[in-house]
């Protein structure tokens, strides 16, 4: 490898990290050598939309990592997939596709990332999108990110929507463009029924360039002279080697293992540092800190009539389904079956939604497991803004060693009565006449379950992550003793190293982190290579005019 002589080496080929590939090599000044610990992404299992549940599931595509015991979830230890296979967590996610409020990234720069407001991201969204029906002008249309809808063709993904519209919400045809709140279509990273992972968008076209190269190791450390990043330690066939860059190291390894990586290389808290026998490079104390998540629980009903995705759940149905992608790349495979989606606001007096719905007509577990018996549908539905922040720190001294990763769950002051008026809003779109002709019995959380207690109960044994960490580098200004990367990206305290990836958010943007992530490589890729930022674009977001006033 020493004869490739790279420039750039981005750790880490996931969302961030492979636009990172794409973009640092468009020109073909510089040689950009990726390294990635996980294997291909080929096979059906990633690449049919419909087949989402098992390689989040799978040691061969997944870290398999698991939280510490959760106090406010009666000690449960909690799944926290990331993805470990060419492409990262955009090739085993749910495909879900959403920018983010514009109001979160304004919070961004009020919290010290200066120059990442949403006039400052909004040309990068236009720049990487290629919209199949999003809203003109407020979406970009010839990026390497397809980004389409589905058929709908189940009328119960209707019946969410006019559902809605019923109980008092808005309607939004584009949550990604001028109007996030309201009930309407959901989007998805699908593109001509494959699933389209940062793998087939941006890192597949740069491997063809000559001056991109992929390697399969594990990034251990990366390595200092004299205060500056020049090379990062791998290990692989066995063998621990040193890869030297010409320029930069730029750390994409996820919100997991970005920080842990850090840590192992010498950039954290002192303290912790110290005690697994590590040299401090620079004392960085937020290095690991603000962990986030999305929680969201199922509210779930039968349904009168035949018409779910039950039916399909058989084998015989299965392999149908299978044959029809496999062959024709169309059908049941070629969909998450995310089709309707909703951004609502909790309360009054709350600006810009903070309650997110995806819609799905069968009820069933995200992993896959344990359907209920016969027909049914459900919404998986959860507070956006939790105030819970926890922590990654290192399991051992070893590279090979599990982070050690606690999110805190349901720590905020108001966790479980956020998710009470989740369930509460959930019952009430439920009881609208759309839903009339569909809605039998609730299975879960069931109709005797309606006291605070008995709710709480429920949400501290059934809620689940939605698989949306991030914040552990946080950005902020230089002078911030808790931020770990200044708004360019670059590591405070050190030179020639950058993170970029979900791990530097400030605080957690509403809905799926898929979308922001690949911008934040967008970005990046720009002040890595000294060129001027796209433009501001100065478009006023919808906001309910009463906000203050109703909740809806």
């Amino acid at each position: 490898m020493n004869e490739f002589n790279p420039d750039y080496i981005i750790v880490g080929s996931g969302s961030a990290g492979s636009t990172l590939a794409y973009r640092l090599s468009e020109s073909g000044d510089f040689r950009v050598l990726v390294v990635e610990y996980g294997g291909t992404d080929a096979g059906p299992l990633i690449q049919m939309p419909a087949a989402l549940s098992y390689p989040m599931n799978m040691s061969t595509y997944d870290w398999g990592y698991r939280t510490e015991p959760e106090p406010a979830l009666g000690g449960r230890r909690m799944a926290c997939p990331r993805g470990k296979v060419i492409g990262g967590s955009s090739s085993i996610n749910g495909m879900v596709y959403v920018r983010g409020h514009a109001l979160d990234f304004d919070h961004w720069k009020e919290a010290g990332a200066d120059g990442w407001s949403y006039a400052d991201v909004l040309p990068y969204y236009l720049r990487m999108e290629h919209s199949h029906g999003g809203q003109p002008g407020w979406r970009g249309t010839d990026g390497p990110l397809h980004v389409s809808r589905g058929p709908r063709a189940n009328p119960l993904y209707h019946a969410f929507v006019e559902a809605g519209h019923e109980a008092g919400y808005k309607l939004t045809d584009d949550y990604n463009g001028e109007q996030q709140e309201g009930f309407g279509p959901m989007e998805m990273t699908v593109h001509k029924g494959r699933r389209w992972s940062v793998a087939n968008a941006y890192l597949r076209p740069a491997l063809k360039r000559p001056n991109v190269k992929l390697i399969r190791a594990l990034a251990r450390k990366v390595i200092f002279e004299n205060g500056r990043a020049v090379g990062v330690e791998i290990e692989r066939r066995g063998g621990i080697e040193t890869l030297r860059a010409n320029r930069e190291i730029i750390v994409s390894a996820s919100s997991i293992n970005s920080p842990k990586i850090l840590m192992q290389s010498g950039i954290g808290p002192a303290d912790h540092l110290k005690d697994h026998g590590i040299e401090v490079i620079a004392d960085r104390p937020g290095v690991g800190g603000n962990l986030q998540d999305h929680l969201e629980l199922y509210v779930q009903v039968h349904c009168l009539q035949p018409i779910t995705l039950y039916s399909r759940l058989n084998l015989w149905s299965k392999a149908l389904i299978g044959a029809r992608w496999l062959f024709f790349k169309s059908g049941l495979g070629a969909t998450n079956h995310f089709e309707s989606a909703a951004f609502i606001r909790s309360h009054a007096g709350v600006e810009y939604p903070d309650i997110q719905y995806h819609f799905l007509p069968v009820a069933i577990r995200y992993d896959g497991k344990a359907p209920a018996a016969g027909h049914g549908f459900q919404a998986h539905v959860g507070p956006m803004r939790s105030a819970a922040r926890g922590s990654v720190r290192l399991g051992g001294p070893n590279p090979n060693d599990a982070p050690s990763i606690r999110f805190n769950y349901m720590s905020g002051e108001h966790d479980f009565e956020d998710f009470r008026t989740c369930i509460r809003l959930t019952r009430e779109i439920f009881g609208q006449n759309a839903f009339k002709p569909y809605i039998g019995d609730e299975i879960s959380p069931g109709a005797a379950v309606q006291s605070d207690a008995a709710l709480d109960e429920f949400i501290a044994k059934e809620v689940e992550s939605a698989y949306h960490p991030c914040g552990t580098c946080r950005m902020g200004a230089a002078d911030d003793a808790m931020a770990v990367v200044d708004p360019k990206c670059q590591v405070i305290g050190v030179e020639g190293l950058r993170v970029v990836d979900s791990s530097i958010f400030p605080r957690i943007t509403n809905g799926n982190l898929n979308a922001p992530s690949i911008m934040v490589g967008e970005r990046a890729s720009d002040f890595i290579l000294g060129k001027t930022p796209l433009a501001p674009l100065d478009k006023t977001p919808w906001i309910h005019p009463n906000w203050r006033n109703s909740q809806r």
